[in-house]
């Protein structure tokens, strides 16, 4: 009888079986699909998704990108150049999202149930969801009243919506709330933003790319120094943090350095400054000072300067202790005489109504489209959405309920033979996606490697190991400015979620070298075959984790 008509110890019928399944067909998925599958391994990937794609662009270098910020239409077109080259298609299942996945503690292997009602049965189960695939939505009074078009951006309809002439509402200004206010703020008939905390948006200098230039930058080999310079800087950018302090600088030389890096565009005002700005709140404020004065100066109406860009006295948050949104054009929509924008915080919204929305001070708002974006259930969500139960019977969203645990932020106890990336305690929000999803990606293919090559059934972290990491990545936190701001690296996003670090605040450069040493060891801090008792799932709860 062949393993997939196996009817297992946990009396689940298996209609298919293979070596690994793959959670998510976007960039980290697809890694892990082409270099496991190139190794001999049989590997399938499954998606909700309708087509291949992420967010992320990898580094095909023989695909020529026509901008520095490629759009969604020439990610999707990468997307499928990189299928058509690599063949991925062949194993990927779209318009297919995971239900559940349970460890058979008698055959050591994962079920894993899918929606269109298929049970894989599989050795190693990589989950590649990423770090904003839940979408999140407050429970706002009288929201089924509605009767007009209302979409979370995540849910916004592929083929657009009509909005010229239309009274349209956006409500969050987290970064889809920035890329959607600037794309359709020329658009509609009149829009208001209803902003719960100011973004402090970087300009993203967007600008397209010579074809020659690329060409010649690829036949010296500079996208190969890029790639390998990245790993060696602390976001795993192609740019890094000074080797200096603020305090090493008079306020002339800062503001020549800050001006420098405005210009630059991207992330560089946040992320190649002085090594302290994300640690000293002197230093800090003076680069908020200096966005607030490039921002405000953007923003004709002094209402809307005050609470678009605040002054020092009334900063909403650090700079940098929330992800800076880039942006284009999004301070200039607001000089639109059809755009006003709403401080929830001063006047919060009391219900919606059939038309549109009643705020606490009187005012009722008419709107024909209502745009939802409040964000997502950050970095752990994409995780626990799934039905995830692990050797003791115990589900990774009961585990994970009362506070995240990890062990190198790709493993977790009592889930053994399962692996995750881009996801919690790992660099994933303080990093560039690329960079970690291909280092990550290759520490799960060696650690998978590993045990085939020594015969191992299970990989599975021990408690201590877990225990261990979980301080570390929390102790790394605590010395920043980062746990002063209530934000979704925080998990201070979405009501009742655990406040904690969820992200490793350490830098790219040493996060490889724990993790490598880990590997180095054979692995340290990870039980290899270890015996399940099977009468007792259930019983094993870790009461440090779920008390």
């Amino acid at each position: 009888m062949s393993p997939a008509a196996e009817v297992k110890g946990n009396g689940v019928a298996a209609t298919s079986s293979m070596d690994v399944v793959i959670v998510g067909a976007g960039f980290g998925g697809l890694y892990q699909l082409h270099y496991l599958r190139k190794m001999g391994y049989k590997c399938k990937v499954v998606d909700n998704a309708g087509e291949l794609g992420g967010q992320v662009p990898s580094s095909q270098t023989d695909w020529t990108w026509s901008e520095r910020f490629p759009s969604w239409p020439e990610l999707r077109r990468y997307f499928q150049y990189v299928d058509e080259k690599l063949d991925l298609s062949k194993d990927v299942q779209l318009n297919t999202g995971v239900k559940s996945a349970e460890f058979d503690v008698n055959s050591c292997r994962w079920n894993v149930s899918l929606s269109d009602g298929q049970v894989i049965d599989c050795k190693y189960f990589v989950l590649c969801t990423g770090f904003a695939a839940k979408s999140y939505v407050p429970d706002f009074p009288g929201m089924d009243k509605y009767k007009g078009i209302m979409h979370h951006t995540a849910q916004y309809p592929q083929e657009g919506i009509e909005l010229e002439g239309k009274k349209v509402a956006v409500i969050g200004t987290g970064a889809s709330g920035v890329q959607t206010i600037q794309e359709i703020g020329p658009q509609v008939g009149h829009l208001t933003v209803l902003q719960r905390t100011p973004n402090l948006c970087l300009p993203m200098n967007q600008h397209k790319l010579d074809p020659e230039v690329e060409a010649r930058v690829k036949k010296e080999g500079g996208y190969e120094k890029v790639f390998d310079y990245r790993r060696n800087t602390f976001g795993g950018f192609h740019f890094d943090f000074l080797e200096k302090n603020g305090d090493e600088d008079t306020d002339e030389q800062k503001k020549e350095l800050y001006e420098k890096l405005w210009d630059g565009g991207g992330f560089r005002f946040w992320l190649a400054t002085y090594k302290d700005l994300l640690f000293d709140k002197k230093v800090n404020d003076t680069a908020y000072n200096f966005w607030a004065e490039k921002t405000r100066a953007r923003i004709k109406d002094p209402k809307k300067k005050d609470v678009l860009a605040p002054l020092l006295d009334k900063q909403p948050h650090t700079f940098g202790t929330k992800r800076p949104s880039l942006e284009q054009r999004y301070y200039e929509v607001y000089n639109q005489d059809n755009v006003d924008v709403v401080a929830l915080k001063a006047t919060p919204i009391e219900t919606f109504t059939e038309k549109g929305i009643k705020l606490k001070d009187g005012r009722d708002l008419e709107f024909d489209v209502i745009i939802l974006a409040t964000g997502f259930d950050s970095v752990t969500g994409g995780l626990v959405q799934i039905d995830i139960k692990g050797t003791d019977g115990v589900s990774l969203a009961d585990k994970w309920s009362k506070g995240t645990w990890t062990y190198l932020g790709m493993t977790t106890a009592n889930f053994p033979n399962m692996y995750f990336l881009y996801g919690p305690q790992g660099p994933t929000a303080f990093a560039n996606g690329p960079t970690i999803v291909e280092l990550q990606g290759d520490w799960i293919i060696d650690a998978i490697d590993y045990c085939e090559k020594n015969n191992k059934k299970t990989m599975d972290a021990t408690a201590q190991s877990e225990a261990g990491w979980t301080k570390h990545v929390a102790e790394l936190c605590d010395i920043t400015l980062f746990p002063g701001t209530d934000s979704w690296y925080m998990g201070a996003n979405v009501p009742g979620k655990p406040r904690e670090s969820l992200n490793y605040a350490g830098g790219v450069p040493r996060y490889v070298r724990e993790t490598k040493e880990v590997a180095e060891k054979g692995y340290a801090g990870f039980n290899f075959d270890a015996p399940y008792d099977t009468g007792k799932l259930g019983e094993k709860v870790n009461a440090l984790k779920l008390n």
